[in-house]
């Protein structure tokens, strides 16, 4: 029987002010033009005794959700992994801002 590889990515990205860190098994390029696929979230298992507030309000907002377009100049982070970490949904305050794209080309008179 053969290894397979399996893959795990740390996705850093902005969010209606906020901060997201997910945790996912598939990311790509999508074909929607200027956005990134990101599927099969992971998140912790319920059984935990400590319960973190943020990483269940993603569970919640991301439940039934099979694959989120995120923009590009949403993203701030994307890095393979060797193991899954804790989501976290933090502000973002006034010290992160989106990089402005324009994917509309300038109209030249």
């Amino acid at each position: 029987m053969k290894n397979e590889l399996h893959h795990l990515y740390k996705v850093i990205f902005l969010n209606k002010g906020s901060v997201y860190e997910m945790y996912a098994k598939q990311i790509y390029q999508s074909d929607l033009y200027g956005f990134v696929e990101v599927e099969e979230f992971i998140f912790g298992e319920r059984s935990q005794l400590v319960v973190d507030p943020s990483e269940e309000k993603l569970k919640s907002e991301f439940e039934g959700v099979v694959r989120s377009f995120i923009p590009l100049g949403a993203i701030i982070r994307i890095d393979e992994v060797k193991k899954e970490g804790i989501p976290k949904l933090q502000s973002a305050g006034d010290k992160i801002m989106p990089f402005p794209v324009s994917i509309v080309p300038p109209v030249k008179n």
